[in-house]
């Protein structure tokens, strides 16, 4: 199995987790989205829409986060990052949701650069536009945050998105002030060695950034 991975993706962090929490072998390969390497035609041959993350695994080739980590739960069962009741299966997608289709792309590399180059937006308006976005996904998930995970006692799927949507938090420097219980979530997820090995600075890539 193959994951092209880029270290800062958030993204890419997500499939990250799940691979070391369910001890599945993989090649990282990173791609430098930095440099472009995401449009490259050898890449773009690979993953037509030129994002990462993008996970091989056999004549598979599956791109969108989310979607890898529904592949590995169905082909991975163990440990499970779904529960097993349909009504509780959902909520946890839906809280996954509230990360992966209402903060992360629109606070994505390519939209920010947009804004800036083709809109012509300040940096102030940009880091407005990051912030509001955030605070508005964040003050729903702390409503309904339970302990010591998202969900309770059992690590699910949502905990995956929370994680690196945090780190990109603090790295646009938003005040997370307002969520103490998604913090002390986060908290409990980082010591556990699998978070800890997904982080960014961990991975092959980040030496040279």
């Amino acid at each position: 199995m193959i994951l092209y991975s880029y270290w800062r993706s958030s993204a890419s962090y997500r499939v990250r987790i799940a691979l070391a929490l369910k001890g599945i072998d993989c090649e990282i390969r990173p791609v430098d989205l930095r440099s472009g390497a995401h449009r490259s035609p050898d890449y773009l041959r690979l993953n037509p829409q030129g994002l990462v993350p993008c996970l091989i695994d056999g004549d598979a080739v599956i791109g969108q986060s989310l979607a890898i980590l529904e592949y590995l739960e169905e082909g991975y069962p163990e440990p499970a990052l779904l529960p097993t009741q349909p009504a509780a299966r959902a909520k946890v997608r839906a809280a996954a949701q509230v990360i992966v289709a209402d903060i992360h792309p629109i606070n994505n590399l390519r939209v920010l650069t947009y804004l800036i180059t083709e809109l012509g937006q300040s940096q102030h308006v940009v880091d407005d536009w990051i912030t509001h976005w955030i605070d508005a996904g964040f003050q729903s998930l702390e409503v309904i945050a339970k302990a010591p995970y998202l969900f309770g006692e059992t690590v699910t799927m949502a905990d995956l998105c929370l994680v690196p949507q945090i780190y990109n938090a603090r790295r646009f420097g938003v005040d997370l002030t307002p969520y103490p219980r998604l913090l002390a979530i986060e908290g409990n997820l980082m010591a556990l060695p699998a978070f800890d090995r997904a982080r960014p600075e961990n991975q092959p890539d980040a030496d040279n950034c």
